[in-house]
């Protein structure tokens, strides 16, 4: 009877053991629902206490800066063949220059070129008339008011105190101007004209610009001067230094002037 007894309850022992094999190992709280299961890519917000995760921030682009313009070589020249004019006495020289001048400012030839002996004689009066305490001839005054007067003005004498001050005051006026520039050589005893230049950066763009050379029209050519040197050819290209020879400063007693003494420009100014 015992033993039947006994194995009634091994058998229930097995029973029950089966079953708890079979049932899932769930708790009632997490039965399936009808409702979806959400899924997010989201990283999980911070909890209390938790800091979140440090994100890097993306570089900013960083600006490339603009070089610095490097000054180049730069050359102006207003002369072309036939604009030269030799000067016809040995006085003459600011006549011719006049000539001169104006066959480099009107490049095209709508006025026609001008190289008369008579005409020549006829601008010389005309200067020497506008000049004061000139000598019995035509000094730089007369000669800016001479060109200023024909209609290829305005003009004005100025005086510079340093060389390379003056040479690039010269070549910016032309640049600005496209006229050409005189110059009063020989310490004020004769005239050339300044057609062009060349230099280390454009007028334009660098006003620490070097005139690296001068182009220059003697009318006296091919004669010069046994104290000041020969005349350079027509359309000559000179160095500041080989310049410097002949461009000196002006002697106050030449002429006078309220101009303190200086290296003297007959130099164009913007028309109005």
């Amino acid at each position: 009877m015992i033993g039947a007894q006994l194995r009634i309850l091994a058998w229930f022992v097995s029973l029950a053991t089966l079953l708890s094999a079979c049932a899932p190992a769930v708790r009632l709280d997490e039965v399936a629902t009808d409702r979806p299961i959400q899924t997010t890519s989201a990283p999980p917000a911070p909890r209390d206490g938790v800091p979140a995760p440090h994100r890097t921030p993306s570089p900013t682009p960083t600006s490339i800066p603009t070089p610095t313009p490097v000054p180049r070589a730069f050359a102006l020249n207003l002369y072309q063949e036939g604009d030269f004019v030799p000067q016809y006495t040995f006085e003459w020289c600011v006549a011719a220059s006049i000539q001169i001048m104006h066959n480099l400012i009107d490049d095209a030839g709508a006025a026609g070129t001008w190289t008369d002996r008579v005409q020549q004689g006829e601008l010389w009066e005309m200067a020497r008339a506008r000049s004061s305490n000139s000598f019995n001839g035509a000094n730089p005054l007369g000669w800016a008011k001479v060109l200023t007067k024909v209609g290829m003005g305005p003009y004005a004498v100025v005086s510079i105190a340093n060389y390379d001050v003056a040479l690039r005051t010269a070549a910016r006026a032309i640049a600005e101007t496209g006229r050409p520039v005189g110059l009063v050589m020989w310490r004020g005893r004769h005239v050339w004209v300044m057609s062009g230049f060349t230099s280390l950066g454009d007028p334009d763009q660098f006003p620490k610009f070097s005139v690296t050379g001068i182009r220059v029209q003697d009318p006296l050519y091919p004669y010069g001067d046994v104290r000041w040197g020969p005349s350079p050819a027509p359309n000559a290209l000179l160095t500041p230094k080989q310049l410097a020879t002949q461009f000196v400063v002006r002697a106050p007693r030449r002429w006078s002037s309220n101009l303190p003494a200086g290296y003297m420009l007959v130099l164009p100014l913007a028309k109005a």
